[in-house]
């Protein structure tokens, strides 16, 4: 019998795991809530600042029709706002506005709640020293995918 680590075996434990992980957790319900893309839209500009609707749909890979009508959404609910870029007038660069960070915010409470119910109610101490040390390594994974 072999100690050997089989990397393949683990990546598809892993993904299995946390796909299931994220998608229970993506289906929290939020009053008043943003859609799927919307949301998606504003952690994008709040993790990586300013950027044209064109941007936002090549990296969501969805099409630019499609992300201007999420866009449109979140900006009549006073989500983000649009401004003429200084470099170029002819382009239009989006900006989460505070309502728009306090709407990430209310969402992103409410999953942490979730996970600390779910994790209080059902580990044990040893088990969540386990997944706090596990925490930092599925990040550096992320890092270097």
């Amino acid at each position: 019998m072999t100690d050997e680590v089989d990397p393949d075996e683990i990546a598809a434990a892993l993904l299995a795991s946390v796909s299931l992980l994220v998608r229970r957790v993506r289906q929290v319900p939020v009053e008043g809530g943003l859609t799927m893309p919307e949301r998606q839209a504003l952690s994008r500009l709040d993790r990586g600042g300013p950027a044209t609707s064109s941007e936002l749909a090549r990296e969501a890979q969805i099409t630019a029709q499609a992300m201007g009508a999420t866009l449109s959404a979140l900006q009549a609910r006073g989500l983000v706002e649009r401004r003429p870029d200084p470099g170029d007038g002819r382009r239009v660069i989006l900006t989460v506005t505070d309502a728009g960070l306090q709407e990430l915010r209310i969402k992103r409470n409410a999953r942490t709640e979730l996970l600390a119910g779910a994790l209080a109610g059902t580990f044990t101490a040893a088990e969540l020293e386990q997944l706090a040390a596990v925490a930092p390594l599925l990040e550096r994974l992320a890092q270097n995918i």
